[in-house]
């Protein structure tokens, strides 16, 4: 495996770390199962293709095609993040809360029904833009950690063993 996809993997790993110590400060909550879920701050799936994309750039340079390649697949991501995920969220809700309305039809004969005005559904959704900031700034600082300390020009290299 290549350095690129550690690096990425690595970055998106302290992406969904980085979600249980904020969500702690901002809910005073401490939610460990966090890292295992979707959503909240950072975005990991920003953190991961920020961290490639600046690995590619600082490593084959902007005129790459692989950085191309890269910085495109990230911008689709980072969109899709934060657009179709977030509205699939939101239905998902709208659906939940009809199925609880369902069930209490079901088990009284009096229920109140009380019709709220429809909702337009927000067009933003996965992530907050914030979310997928943070992920993306996660991500290019990773990224250029990673570069600078796996260059080979480093002094210090050439004390390397090698078998």
């Amino acid at each position: 495996m290549n350095k690129g996809i550690y690096l990425a993997l690595l970055s998106i790993g302290l992406a969904q770390g980085l979600k249980i110590p904020i969500h702690l400060l901002k809910a005073r909550e401490w939610r460990p199962e966090l890292f295992f879920g979707t959503g909240g701050m950072p975005s990991s799936h920003s953190a991961g293709v920020a961290t490639l994309t600046t690995y590619i750039a600082l490593k084959r340079g902007l005129r790459a095609v692989d950085f191309a390649l890269s910085l495109i697949y990230g911008l689709i991501v980072m969109y899709d993040a934060q657009g179709v995920r977030r509205q699939a969220g939101e239905l998902t809700l709208k659906v939940n809360s009809m199925n609880e309305l369902i069930e209490k039809i079901h088990h009284d004969e009096t229920v109140k029904f009380e019709q709220e005005p429809p909702k337009k559904l927000k067009e933003v959704l996965g992530h907050e833009p914030e979310e997928v900031l943070g992920g993306a700034i996660v991500g290019v600082a990773v990224g250029i950690i990673g570069h600078l300390c796996t260059k080979k020009d480093r002094k210090w290299a050439k004390y390397k063993l090698r078998f």
